[in-house]
């Protein structure tokens, strides 16, 4: 017996109606099964599955319903306008990340090329965005994970981006001082007893790349504080915290020194980025 596509959309979003969009991520699933973009799904509703994509997608579907991230089902993320491997080494790119990239493509003019270090580079998402945006500058993408880094060399590869070296370290460990125009990082910033660590997606990521001690904030400290030597003057030191903590973070920054310290709301209205000068 044959099943269409609305037959199995419906039955999937109901196995997975504790997740937020339950019919949203069943029509992806569904459509990365089928190889069709999502509006194939509309038009063809009545479209009969073959018996190996209806097996196939019942199987990712029970993924699903235990919790797996769909990023991680499919094996990929979109994020600006790239498409980027993720696997378990890799947190998975969120919309509110794009506010990095966006604010510090603000810094860069056309054909200006800049010197840029995307420290804990993961997937590499936040260094190829700006790679693609800005080819004349030179972005060094560091990550103390060697997984993570054969990921990101992957994305490098596959979006066609030549202008990122990518290098294993622990934040400034391998680094040489004074030559970045530009740092950006998205550091781990929860609580390691933060409770939203249990929820949703975040169970499956990678807790080194999420949690830190001193109320999640241990290793923003270490990154403005080391800063300013790998900085050249007038360079700019952007980092993502959490919602509740950007009131701290500039006050890490002031006392570092820093000028022209401000945050940055993201698209949920919620501060997310704070960003400052080094003078001298």
């Amino acid at each position: 017996m044959t099943t269409c596509v609305s037959q199995l959309l419906t039955q999937a979003s109901l196995r997975l109606n504790s997740q937020a969009e339950p019919r949203l991520e069943a029509e992806i699933l569904l459509a990365y099964c089928l190889k069709k973009p999502r509006v194939f799904l509309y038009a063809w509703p009545d479209h009969s599955v073959k018996i190996e994509q209806k097996v196939f997608f019942e199987q990712l579907v029970a993924r699903r319903s235990t919790g797996e991230p769909v990023a991680y089902i499919l094996g990929y993320q979109e994020f600006w306008s790239l498409t980027l491997q993720v696997t378990p080494a890799t947190l998975i790119p969120r919309s509110e990340t794009e506010l990095l990239v966006e604010r510090a493509l603000s810094f860069i003019s056309e054909n200006k090329n800049l010197s840029i270090l995307d420290l804990g580079t993961g997937s590499g998402a936040i260094a190829l965005a700006i790679a693609r945006e800005r080819p004349a500058c030179k972005i060094t993408a560091t990550d103390r994970c060697v997984n993570a880094l054969a990921v990101a060399q992957n994305n490098t590869k596959k979006n066609h981006i030549t202008n990122v070296h990518l290098m294993q370290s622990h934040w400034f460990s391998a680094l040489n001082s004074g030559v970045f125009d530009i740092i950006v990082s998205n550091p781990p910033y929860i609580s390691e007893n933060d409770p939203h660590l249990y929820q949703g997606d975040l169970p499956y990521e990678p807790d080194i790349a999420l949690t830190s001690r001193d109320d999640g904030l241990a290793d923003i400290k270490k990154i403005i504080g080391e800063a300013s030597r790998y900085l050249k003057t007038n360079g700019w030191l952007l980092l993502e915290h959490g919602y509740h903590q950007a009131e701290k973070v500039r006050a890490l920054f002031g006392e570092q020194g820093y000028q022209s310290i401000h945050t940055e709301l993201d698209y949920a209205g919620h501060p997310r980025v704070t960003l400052a000068q080094k003078m001298v």
